[in-house]
């Protein structure tokens, strides 16, 4: 049985309509059911379809004054309309309108059969997010290859819910697609709880992108800084080529390593993604160094060499500088970003706090540029959305702010991924502050409560359909509701999220002042558990070589047994004149007092002895302190005579001792001091 009417058609205007209602007396109940209220889904039957229109707009254009009746009139936007069967049974809504209304036709509301049918749709393709604004029992469905293929961005003003919104709507998708592939950039560590196991998480410890998989642009703002610095930037351009070329040259010459056909080395670029030694680089540097005589020349090439240097003992870079083998692992990096296979872990989190703020820009670059090269390469067979928290930091409307090849490698998706496969969610509190190039491509739009004008006006302006009317509410949304418009969703809809489990919500929930500050914290045990954390984010990824090895091959899910070989060191071991990596401390030490050890024991100079200053090599130009390398003894620089008490040899003792007297003196200090001044410290 359907409803009665409340009004008739008065004028239609292209997609719009404007509804006469009719008078009714105020103290009827009934009458007050019968009023149509904003965003409400009235039904017009036109012959053989039900055109479906949505109240934008209530208004009142002559107030009456006295017993005359007032003119009561309701804009409408024509959103669809539903197929009649035979027998006059709606069977299927179809969006746009083909049959419009006519003057005089009455007006109702929606049953609750057309709105299930128009609102939930097929279920095989949706998924349900919530429930809709008119009537609670009918859930908010959204349409996954429409709303992935063609973008989609969640908006809305800080501590509206926008990281809960997205967090269901990602659980919602991989509920109903368990093998899906999407990779999500977490500026705030806070969506590793929202999605438990299901999720691989990759923090800056565990992070391993190494620098030959940068792009040159890339590689110039890490090691460069500024691109008016002409002089570095070609230096970069020779020199990375030949890096990659020597490389090469050296698998090839190694019958222990397989050499992947269809590479020449001769034709390496600087944006082919083929590994390269970080020593090779700095070793290129000092032989160009070295055949010129100019010192205006060489300044270019020391001031590289030296942030290089500065990178390279730098523990927040040692997930691009702190590899101490080149390894060609590109395929086991695509394999744990991107989850193939899946094993379980559709979804890839990569959180950004703890990288050094120089680079997080051109980290998001180079996965968003990875995961474009990587859908168009895998021919759409493994489809990736890359899901970029806080967008206004890395697309922003200011040409003067930002990275410009990670804007350029975020509208390649936005523009070109869904041809491939690639496709992108964008979510942000500052739509105003967005490339509206970038914004523009999200075809289906989460808008929650916004109060700025500027991002409301911007939001209208993306909406291409008859919901703009439903901007107004913008600035009234309650808790969890937002206007849901495009692709992805049957007609512009108000909705109401469904609730995340408690053990599902991300860790973005607003700190409780009032609570906190009940209570005073003067456990000095807490400062100093603070100060750690603190020290120990600065020097995360200085590790060892066995420990960098180990680290690498489980984040590239290597075998526990692909490692180095003992007589590895560090490359830049004898460019730095470092000692030998030391033993590892007693397990009871902390990281942080490992580090400080270590440097420690490998910065004390050695003693000198009397009258013979042992010389120290020249020192290079570098940002962190160093360790001196000194130069082997020959048995002449050998000390032959000190006081007994301080256990150097004697001026008038033999220079060396016999090995019968070694054998049968084994603990002798001043034999134990020869042996240590006579040994190398590195290999040259």
């Amino acid at each position: 049985m359907l409803p009665r009417s409340i009004g008739r058609i008065a004028s239609v205007t292209g997609s719009k309509a404007i509804l006469l209602l009719d008078v009714t007396h105020e103290n009827d109940p009934k009458s007050r059911a019968d009023r149509p209220e904003m965003g409400t889904l009235l039904a017009i039957d036109a012959g053989a379809t039900t055109v479906l229109a949505t109240v934008s707009a209530l208004s009142v254009p002559v107030p009456a004054h006295g017993t005359e009746q007032e003119i009561r009139i309701a804009e409408l936007g024509l959103v669809g309309e539903l197929k009649k069967a035979p027998d006059g049974r709606p069977v299927g809504f179809n969006r746009g309108t083909t049959t419009y209304p006519t003057l005089g036709d009455r007006v109702r509301f929606a049953t609750k059969y057309e709105l299930q049918l128009t609102y939930a749709g097929n279920d095989k393709e949706c998924v349900r997010i919530g429930s809709i604004r008119q009537d609670s029992a009918i859930p908010a469905m959204i349409r996954v290859d429409d709303l992935l293929g063609k973008h989609f961005a969640v908006l809305g003003t800080t501590g509206t819910g926008k990281s809960c919104s997205t967090a269901l709507i990602l659980r919602a998708i991989l509920e109903r697609n368990p093998n899906a592939h999407i990779v999500l950039l977490d500026p705030h560590n806070e969506y590793a709880t929202a999605f438990g196991d299901r999720a691989e998480v990759i923090s800056p410890r565990t992070l391993q992108l190494p620098l030959w998989l940068l792009n040159f642009e890339e590689a110039v703002e890490v090691l460069v800084g500024d691109t008016e610095r002409k002089g570095e930037i070609e230096i970069l351009q020779d020199l990375i080529p030949l890096a990659k070329a020597r490389y090469s040259a050296g698998r090839n010459s190694d019958p222990q390593k397989l050499r992947k056909p269809g590479l020449d080395g001769s034709k390496f670029t600087v944006d082919t993604p083929v590994p390269y030694r970080i020593s090779d680089l700095t070793n290129l540097i000092d032989e160009r160094m070295g055949k010129l005589e100019n010192r205006r020349d060489l300044a270019p090439y020391r001031q590289l060499k030296t942030r290089i240097e500065t990178f390279v003992q730098d523990g927040r870079y040692a997930f691009m500088f702190g590899s101490v083998t080149v390894y060609d692992g590109m395929a086991q990096v695509l394999s744990r970003v991107f989850r193939v296979p899946v094993n379980g872990k559709p979804i890839t989190i990569l959180e950004l706090t703890g990288l050094p703020p120089e680079v997080v820009n051109v980290v998001v670059s180079v996965l968003c540029r990875m995961a474009f090269d990587f859908a168009l390469w895998g021919e759409g067979k493994v489809p990736v959305t890359v899901v970029c928290e806080e967008a206004h930091r890395y697309v922003p409307l200011n040409s003067q702010m930002g990275f410009e090849p990670c804007k350029r490698a975020i509208a390649k998706i936005a523009k070109e991924g869904r041809k491939y496969g690639a496709s992108l969610c964008i979510v942000t509190q500052r739509p105003a502050e967005i490339d509206p190039t970038i914004l523009s491509q999200c075809n289906t739009v989460f808008a929650l409560r916004m109060s700025n004008e500027r991002d409301q006006a911007i939001v209208q302006s993306a909406v291409a359909d008859t919901g703009t009317g439903m901007i107004e509410f913008l600035p009234a949304l309650g808790a969890r509701e937002a206007i849901a418009f495009g692709d992805g969703v049957p007609i512009p809809v108000r909705i109401k999220f469904d609730e995340l489990p408690a053990n599902a919500l991300p860790r973005s929930t607003t700190a409780r002042f009032s609570e906190k500050w009940q209570e005073s914290l003067g456990d000095e045990a807490f400062l100093e558990a603070v100060v750690e954390r603190w020290r120990a984010a600065g020097v995360c990824g200085q590790l060892d070589a066995a420990s960098q090895a180990q680290l690498f091959a489980e984040s590239v899910s290597l075998p526990a047994s692909v490692g180095l070989p003992r007589r590895a060191e560090p490359a830049l071991t004898e460019r730095f004149g470092l000692e030998r990596a030391q033993p590892e401390p007693a397990p009871e030490r902390t990281h942080v007092d490992r580090q400080g050890h270590e440097f420690d024991t490998r910065r004390a100079p050695a003693p000198e002895p009397q009258g013979h200053p042992v010389a120290s090599a020249p020192r290079e130009p570098m940002a962190a302190p160093r360790v001196e390398l000194r130069r082997p003894l020959s048995p002449s620089d050998v000390p032959r005579t000190a006081p007994a008490s301080s256990g150097f040899l004697s001026r008038n003792e033999p220079p060396s001792l016999s090995q019968a007297d070694a054998a049968s003196a084994p603990s002798n200090p001043r034999l134990a001091l020869r042996e240590r001044l006579l040994k190398p410290t590195i290999p040259r």
